[in-house]
């Protein structure tokens, strides 16, 4: 929604597509679509990116030049308890994506990958030349098919493709399944905050409007194909195809207890804290090094997370009116 609201706001014609599932609230899902409706250069389908039929009469009708591919199935722990999902979002839907790009042309394909794909990795910051082939979860083992997916429609399709490794986003309009909007309400409505790991967790919480920052410039810059790429002089976050990922971090990894006292501090209320252990398929940090895409864009993510708390807090209690 962000990133669409940008774009029109800049004068581009976007179809914004979503099923509006219950995964959580649909009526969220139904208000972001309302404020992008404000836009005359707005056009929404629902439909299910799974549906392959739909989709390829999606692109057949619209020959879409530039695609920002952000849906998925979302969400580490509930793929311990619902794989299928993952496989019809992630798998087949993205490759209903790629083949309406490779269809249609398109001239770049930006898509979202994740931070979790750097899974069992323990060096810190994790950075796009590091191997990625343990992840802890299935949402990040498909978010690491994904981005092979996208390679090999570069090099066989010559689909332009840049993968995004997002570090925790939040803010305005986030999900209400993500650490940020469940404690803020909890907080507000006195139930106690569930801390794993003691609290003792570490994210690279990003703030959306620098995300969205990010994805914009990229838009316009397609990778291009290197035909002298090796993995020992590029390594592996480029490719001889036209195929490139960059981390979409903060690169400032903040305590999980501390994101705590500052909703605290932004609320005035005071959080119940209930310490648990460590979840099956979750990491104790994150830490992006975006070098790469400072390098290309000139922009880094830089948001403070008390700014970005206060923002997505002001926000959070005028939509909820609490």
């Amino acid at each position: 929604m962000h990133v669409a609201r940008r774009l029109l706001a800049h004068g581009q014609d976007v179809v914004g597509i979503d099923s509006l599932n219950s995964y959580y609230d649909p009526s969220l899902k139904a208000a972001r679509v309302a404020e992008l409706r404000a836009y005359p250069n707005f056009q929404f389908k629902q439909l299910d990116i799974a549906d392959g039929k739909s989709m390829t009469e999606l692109f057949a009708a619209h020959r879409f030049p530039h695609v920002v591919h952000l849906a998925a199935q979302a969400g580490v722990r509930y793929s311990l308890t619902d794989p299928h999902a993952y496989a019809d979002a992630n798998l087949v839907g993205f490759l209903n994506v790629l083949e309406g790009c490779r269809h249609a042309r398109s001239r770049h394909l930006l898509y979202a990958s994740s931070s979790s794909v750097y899974g069992a990795n323990t060096r810190m910051p994790f950075r796009t030349s590091d191997n990625v082939d343990h992840p802890l979860n299935l949402y990040g083992a498909t978010k690491k098919a994904n981005e092979l997916m996208a390679h090999a429609y570069a090099h066989l399709f010559a689909v332009p493709a840049t993968g995004l490794r997002f570090f925790t986003v939040y803010g305005p309009w986030g999900r209400p399944d993500m650490a940020m909007w469940l404690f803020l309400d909890a907080i507000m409505h006195g139930r106690p905050i569930k801390l794993f790991n003691n609290g003792q967790m570490r994210r690279d919480f990003t703030y959306v409007d620098d995300v969205v920052e990010a994805v914009v410039r990229l838009v316009p810059r397609p990778p291009t194909a290197n035909p002298t790429w090796s993995t020992e002089a590029a390594g592996p976050a480029r490719s001889r195809a036209a195929w490139h990922v960059y981390n979409i971090g903060n690169s400032s990894p903040v305590e999980v207890l501390e994101v705590v006292r500052l909703i605290e501090q932004a609320t005035g209320k005071s959080a119940v804290r209930e310490l648990l252990p460590m979840q099956p398929g979750d990491v104790p940090e994150t830490y992006a090094d975006v070098s790469d895409l400072e390098h290309a864009v000139g922009f880094r993510p830089h948001t403070p997370i008390a700014d970005g708390i206060a923002r997505f807090v002001k926000w959070f209690r005028e939509f909820t009116h609490l």
